[in-house]
């Protein structure tokens, strides 16, 4: 059996499978929030946040180190304000530093 005949693609697997199509959604919506912020964010710590998960009202950025965090921290109440104002039902954000390991 050659797995080439079988392959499908991204968008046949997300219309095929309800759960997965969610996700997709879910990824793009995140990384269309981070889009929409970007503008209020210093353009020194733009290349060490990720868009995140969402969680209903609660989205989640991935950010690069504690200092990014901090940072971030204090504007929190603007980016959130920012989304609503954009249609977006963001209750809080919450960030999230990723350790990154040595290999």
């Amino acid at each position: 059996m050659n797995r080439r005949q079988n392959s499908v693609t991204l968008l046949q697997a997300s219309q095929d499978s309800p759960t997965l199509g969610r996700l997709i959604e879910l990824t793009r919506d995140s990384a269309a929030r981070l889009k929409a912020i970007e503008s209020l964010i210093p353009g020194s710590l733009r290349t060490a946040i990720k868009a995140g998960p969402i969680e209903g009202p609660v989205w989640c950025l991935i950010l690069d180190n504690n200092a990014a965090a901090a940072k971030i921290r204090q504007i929190l109440p603007a980016l959130e304000s920012h989304l609503r104002t954009k249609g977006w039902e963001v209750n809080s954000i919450r960030l999230k530093v990723q350790i990154k390991r040595d290999q």
